[in-house]
């Protein structure tokens, strides 16, 4: 069977290791012969991703605002590039494309990718599995405070396990593959 899966990560200068991971994924996209679904940019996290992905043979979808296309420099070697409206009309695009999400180190943009996924699966609006690989602790002051949170009213350890957290590409597709596909 194959998987499309959604890829949000950061499309600004990054360190080495975070175009490592970028690239780590895309590869493990490939190898498995699943598509890559991304924020249509080639530069950063988010080109190293769609680079490594077609490197590997797969097929990329890039879909990106047109206020972006210039900015974030749009990956015009995506197999297909997606020129939308404005941000809303990217994620529902992303969304309505995808079977998994899987969220790399990145800043507001991934943050608010992410959390809308996320919040749409614990609201029970799509069953896509939702994956954070986070390999260099990116998000542990953020993670720790969510836990914080549970048992306050304020976020359930209910939702807390609808967001599966890796530390290596590999895993993160492991547990896409676990979560949709048969044993």
């Amino acid at each position: 069977m194959s998987l499309a899966v959604c890829v949000f990560c950061a499309s600004g200068p990054v360190a080495p290791e975070h175009l490592a991971l970028a690239r780590d994924l895309g590869a493990g996209i490939a190898a498995r012969g699943w598509t890559l679904v991304s924020g249509g940019g080639r530069v950063g996290m988010m080109g190293e991703v769609a680079r490594a992905a077609r490197d590997g043979g797969a097929h990329t979808l890039g879909v990106i605002p047109s206020d972006l296309v210039h900015r974030e420099v749009a990956d015009d070697e995506s197999d297909e590039l997606l020129v939308v409206d404005g941000m809303r009309e990217r994620k529902a695009a992303m969304d309505a494309r995808c079977d998994a999400v899987v969220a790399l180190p990145g800043g507001l943009g991934t943050l608010e990718e992410l959390f809308e996924a996320w919040t749409s699966r614990v609201l029970g609006m799509h069953a896509k599995p939702v994956v954070l690989c986070d390999p260099n602790g990116h998000y542990d002051p953020l993670l720790a405070w969510l836990d914080g949170l549970t048992g306050t009213g304020f976020l359930s350890s209910g939702s807390l396990g609808a967001l599966t957290r890796t530390t290596t590409a590999g895993a993160a597709l492991d547990a896409v593959a676990g979560a949709l596909l048969p044993s």
